[in-house]
């Protein structure tokens, strides 16, 4: 076996299913999961229709770069989103089985598995596909902390510049998952000109940039940053999206990876022997989707709705810190993250994520450790129904936990 799976850490929901299997909930009230970050919203019924309509295609093999249709769909898209004048689909874009099958095998295409001193730098907290990937890829993972002081925005300029030098691969955010944290363009500029320096790639996990609030400010993606900044080309930079949060879809696997050539020929070198090929019905169901915008606006209404519904009830009694993007609260609880989790379990029998699950230990501390992740992918009313318990919840708890604020 290989030896560098023992370095892998369980994932975040096996350690929260053993640190609820001995907590038995009220009997009689319904569970209410707010820990896992799929999305429960109706996948758009002209999704739907496509895939059924195309299913023959099952008969031909599909190829890894993907349909020429559909890498023009997705050149486009990108290109209109981001304001980037045009995008070249034949050489910088490909369509990816999701954006988590991407974002860790692209650590195993660019990454030596001879180089004992690579360093893959995360934020932290994370998404756990990062370290998978670098410790998989034969690297060390090197957590950057993103603390509620510093607006959590991870602190890029704490890493030693030895640290830097060793820098093969940086994984991105934006909007940040937990923390809902767009990145501004002085931190991309920042990260570009790091980059530079020591040659390392970037590649940007952007699969929550379609889920915002702001009608008239869609977050600021790294392709955009870059094109603003005068990078041409987009030098060892590579994004990743995704149609599971846009367009309700996380069974279909579809999304894309786009930016610097030079990484993604060698990338889909790669993907033609990993097996990474996307069925053709998925395909042309996928360019339904992203020509469509009218279900991705009316699909963040649900969300606006739902988190000022949450945010009414619950905010008087545990103070939250609303995101930029995405569908979390990212909610300090003043104290033990694992205690409050089985508690309101317990109590309420709704399930959150703990944030020292979705952290690691570094430079004395766990960033997630006293917030837990509440994810809103649920419906208006079952949303309003753990917004109630959550506040009765707090309020019954002892004076010592109860009301504590963001720090």
């Amino acid at each position: 076996m290989n030896p560098r799976l023992g370095l892998l850490q369980p994932y975040p929901f096996e350690r929260l299913r053993r640190l609820l299997a001995d907590v038995a909930p009220p009997a009689g009230m319904r569970a209410i999961p707010l820990s896992l970050g799929e999305p429960q919203h109706a996948t758009p019924q002209l999704v739907r229709d496509a895939l059924t309509a195309n299913l023959g295609a099952l008969a031909r093999y599909p190829v890894t770069l993907g349909l020429p249709e559909l890498r023009a769909t997705l050149a486009e898209w990108l290109a209109r989103r981001h304001g980037l004048g045009s995008l070249d689909a034949e050489k910088e874009v490909i369509p990816v089985l999701g954006s988590r099958e991407a974002l860790f095998s692209i650590a195993q295409a660019v990454l030596d598995p001879a180089d004992a001193d690579g360093l893959v730098v995360c934020p932290n907290p994370f998404y756990q596909i990062y370290e998978g990937a670098a410790l998989l890829a034969g690297a060390k993972p090197y957590f950057v902390n993103a603390l509620a002081r510093d607006g959590f925005r991870p602190d890029w300029d704490a890493v030693p510049e030895d640290v830097w030098k060793r820098t093969r691969l940086l994984y991105a955010c934006s909007p940040g998952n937990p923390t809902g944290r767009v990145m501004s363009i002085e931190e991309w500029k920042r990260l570009f000109e790091l980059s530079d320096r020591h040659g390392f790639v970037i590649v940007s996990d952007e699969c929550y940039g379609e889920l915002y609030f702001d009608e008239s400010k869609p977050p600021l993606g790294a392709l955009a940053a870059a094109r603003r900044l005068g990078r041409e080309g987009f030098p060892r930079l590579v994004v990743m999206g995704s149609l599971s949060k846009r367009s309700s879809a996380p069974g279909l696997r579809s999304g894309f990876a786009a930016g610097d050539r030079a990484i993604l020929e060698p990338f889909v070198l790669y993907r033609t022997y990993h097996g990474a090929q996307m069925s053709n019905p998925v395909q042309l169901a996928s360019i339904a989707a992203w020509k469509d915008e009218a279900h991705v606006a009316d699909n963040r209404r649900l969300y606006r709705e739902k988190f000022t519904a949450f945010h009414a009830l619950v905010h008087p009694v545990m103070p939250l810190v609303r995101p930029d993007a995405g569908f979390y609260f990212w909610a300090d609880v003043g104290g033990d993250d694992l205690a409050f989790t089985r508690e309101l379990f317990a109590r309420a029998h709704v399930t959150v994520l703990p944030g020292s699950y979705i952290a690691r230990e570094a430079r004395g501390v766990n960033p997630g450790r006293g917030f837990v992740r509440i994810a809103l992918v649920s419906t208006l009313e079952e949303t309003v129904e753990a917004a109630r318990r959550i506040r009765d919840f707090a309020l019954a708890r002892e004076p010592a936990h109860a009301g504590a604020g963001a720090r």
